[in-house]
């Protein structure tokens, strides 16, 4: 007798949408560990294998890729606006949350608590990051071929500075040539279901048939893009007519624009570009107020490359757009400015992608490359979770003094994490918690 769970109603899933806008700490890594976690083995919405599928073809596009899965789920189980719904609510509490905290870092300076607070959330997310490492790569690094290409990836990124796209691009190159001569080592449907991780039965599962939205259509194709260049000519031209070219609005437009298009491989890939032109080219923020920025994208729920949301905030409030009568709701227009322009090409990479990607399911030349980039994501996470842990265990570098507090947190919340289970919202509560208690004993 199946016990195949019922099919969510549109207010199930606005709740849980809602309710991983706020708790989607941790970064891509941790965010996708918790849509994984509530989605596939809890609730049983959509199965092991139709979420890689998905989390794979998001993995390959240009912009935050677990805004884009949760977009992506969202389309497929609501159509269309359950992709938008799902999508704006991954991003609009964080940036609700990183304007206040903005206005408060650039009116009031440091706070105490809040940077307790910060302090105690970034040990953690080091073992956060590798914990899903690990569950992403015990599903998917099933032979010596695949583990080779984790490998590879860590060393070229880590050891070499590659560019994430090259080590994409590489990835797939290698998975498209694996299809070809060694199929086998890319085929992972029976090592998912031997793994023993999700057998029971889902809403959406391996066999289920694409929805009737999700199936495509050239004419439904030209409408979403046309809906969606629509959605950026419309206020950009009106920022170019009104404003002029050279306005601070007009400027953070046109270079988010071409930052979201950049984005292969995860907000790292590009925050090298945002650096340069938001602190070199255009002195929107300070190089400190830049690494400021980066530190509250870190901490905070949604996507790291929410980071421009602070940018934008600090430029619009420095630079004064509506005088200085009106320097918080200078920061904020710039701050929904630039969110705009940054997230708007991942809805249309989905909404307009999606039907194509779901007929692919099941076809091992299509999913033979996405294999291997999950292969070689795993290794850019394990890079990740280094990169974390030399800058929250050395805040002063490398030949510094080593945090201890830090440590122990990170050690605390791995063991919670691998040992004992524990909820990945529970450790970053309980982290940030100890890091505020930390913070005020030590003042």
């Amino acid at each position: 007798m199946s016990n195949k769970p019922d099919f969510p109603s549109a207010w199930q899933a606005f709740a849980f949408w809602l309710k991983l806008g706020f708790i989607s700490f941790g970064g891509p890594a941790g965010q996708i560990a918790i849509m994984h976690e509530e989605l596939v083995v809890r609730r049983r919405w959509i199965s092991e294998k139709r979420f890689l599928h998905a989390l794979n073809y998001c993995m390959v596009l240009p912009g935050p890729e677990a805004q884009q899965l949760a977009t992506y789920l969202g389309w497929l189980m609501h159509k269309t606006w359950g992709g938008i719904v799902a999508g704006v609510l991954f991003v609009l509490p964080s940036l609700l949350i990183l304007i206040a905290l903005s206005w408060v870092y650039i009116a009031w300076g440091e706070v105490a608590w809040i940077a307790g607070l910060f302090a105690g959330i970034k040990p953690a997310v080091i073992a956060i990051v590798l914990h899903s490492a690990q569950r992403i790569g015990s599903r998917t690094l099933k032979n010596t071929v695949l583990w080779s290409v984790a490998v590879t990836s860590f060393v070229l990124v880590f050891l070499f500075n590659a560019p994430f796209p090259m080590v994409v691009l590489g990835a797939a190159l290698m998975g498209y040539l694996g299809d070809r001569f060694a199929p086998q080592a890319f085929h992972l449907t029976h090592a998912h279901a031997s793994a023993g991780l999700t057998t029971e039965p889902a809403v959406i599962d391996d066999t289920t048939a694409p929805p009737a939205h999700a199936i495509f259509q050239w004419r439904r194709l030209f409408y979403v893009v046309l809906g969606g260049w629509l959605l950026w000519a419309i206020p950009m031209a009106w920022l170019i007519l009104q404003k002029g070219w050279e306005h601070s609005f007009t400027q953070m437009a046109w270079f988010f624009t071409k930052a979201a298009l950049m984005t292969f491989g995860g907000a790292y890939a590009v925050l090298p570009y945002v650096y340069q032109g938001a602190v070199d080219q255009f002195a929107w923020v300070s190089a400190a107020q830049m690494m400021d920025g980066l530190a509250l994208g870190e901490t905070t729920p949604g996507p790291l490359i929410m980071v421009v949301a602070f940018v934008g905030f600090v430029g619009g409030y420095a630079n004064a757009v509506f005088g200085p009568e009106h320097l918080l709701w200078a920061g904020t227009a710039a701050a929904v400015l630039v969110t705009w322009f940054t997230f708007l090409p991942s809805f249309v990479f989905i909404l307009a992608g999606g039907p194509f990607i779901e007929s692919t399911h099941g076809k091992l030349s299509f999913t033979a490359p996405l294999t291997a980039i999950t292969a070689a994501v795993v290794g850019m996470i394990v890079q990740l979770a280094l990169f974390f842990a030399i800058h929250t265990l050395w805040p002063q570098g490398i030949h510094g003094s080593i945090q201890w507090s830090a440590v122990a947190i990170a050690l605390a919340a791995g063991v919670a994490l691998f040992k004992y289970k524990v909820n990945v919202i529970h450790v970053i509560v309980a982290s940030g918690l100890v890091g505020v208690a930390t913070s005020l004993l030590s003042t």
